[in-house]
């Protein structure tokens, strides 16, 4: 029996630059032909795109039967930011089935929503799903301008933006004790650079000594700094093979003809 996720073959249909950093891809087409939500608030779904071999995670910001919204952050370099940065539209992309962990209890009593902007588009939906049923209260971090989102967020007076540091060190973690805990039993959902979601982690088990079913706290992506170099790179060899006219199938070769080269 085979235990393969579903994939999803989608025709990037409009592509929107909602911020320096952040770029709304709405994906259609008749591939998304059965293609069925989680209903989960942060769900994410598998993204492959042109020229990229593996896949990357992002949230589905909204499903509504026919067309798929995901928004993507952009940064100096890497295959998914090169292609998003660009005119994608009408290109094809792969998509896996839908994925989600958020599991807020019945009876919580409250709601913190912490992230940098890789998490933006979960809170977002997070708080358009259940920021009326509990009181709720939502920490962003972002290398941008927070007017420059206006409107994303619903309109909420427990909204505080966190202007990322020049270095680009996340100091999420650092905040989060800090900050002044309701009364009662709530749930605390999380997501940002790996480093800080451990050190958070930590945080909540050992100082607020929270149950696991308590919060949610997620590593999207690592730092440069906090992890170990790559020894090859696949986005020059992925443009050297195309500018060549290579086939996708040549240039995994070449990628992996120069992993052993450097393994040996």
């Amino acid at each position: 029996m085979s235990t393969r996720a579903e994939q999803y073959v989608a025709e990037v249909l409009r592509r929107e630059q909602l911020s320096p950093h952040l770029v709304r891809l709405t994906l259609g087409g008749p591939g998304l032909a059965g293609f069925t939500s989680t209903g989960i608030a942060d769900e994410w779904v598998g993204l492959v795109v042109p020229g990229q071999f593996q896949s990357r995670y992002y949230t589905v910001r909204s499903w509504d039967g026919a067309a798929l919204v995901i928004d993507v952050v952009v940064h100096d370099v890497g295959l998914v930011t090169e292609w998003a940065g660009g005119d994608c539209v009408g290109d094809q992309v792969t998509i896996t089935e839908p994925r989600g962990s958020f599991a807020m209890p019945d009876d919580a009593a409250w709601l913190l929503l912490v992230g940098d902007i890789t998490a933006l588009p979960a809170m977002a939906r997070i708080a358009e799903t259940h920021g009326a049923a509990v009181p709720t209260r939502i920490w962003v971090e972002t290398p941008d301008r927070p007017e420059e989102f206006d409107g994303y967020l619903p309109a909420h007076p427990g909204t505080t933006w966190l202007t990322l540091p020049h270095d680009g060190a996340s100091r999420l973690a650092a905040m989060v004790e800090t900050i002044e805990w309701p009364a009662g039993d709530g749930y605390f959902w999380m997501a940002g650079e790996s480093a800080q979601m451990r050190a958070i982690r930590k945080f909540l088990m050992r100082d607020r000594k929270l149950p696991s079913t308590a919060y949610d706290v997620m590593g999207y992506w690592r730092s440069v700094a906090a992890r170990q170099p790559r020894q090859v790179d696949p986005g020059p060899i992925w443009r050297a093979g195309k500018a060549a006219g290579k086939t996708d199938e040549q240039i995994w070769a070449d990628y992996d003809q120069a992993r052993e080269q450097v393994e040996q």
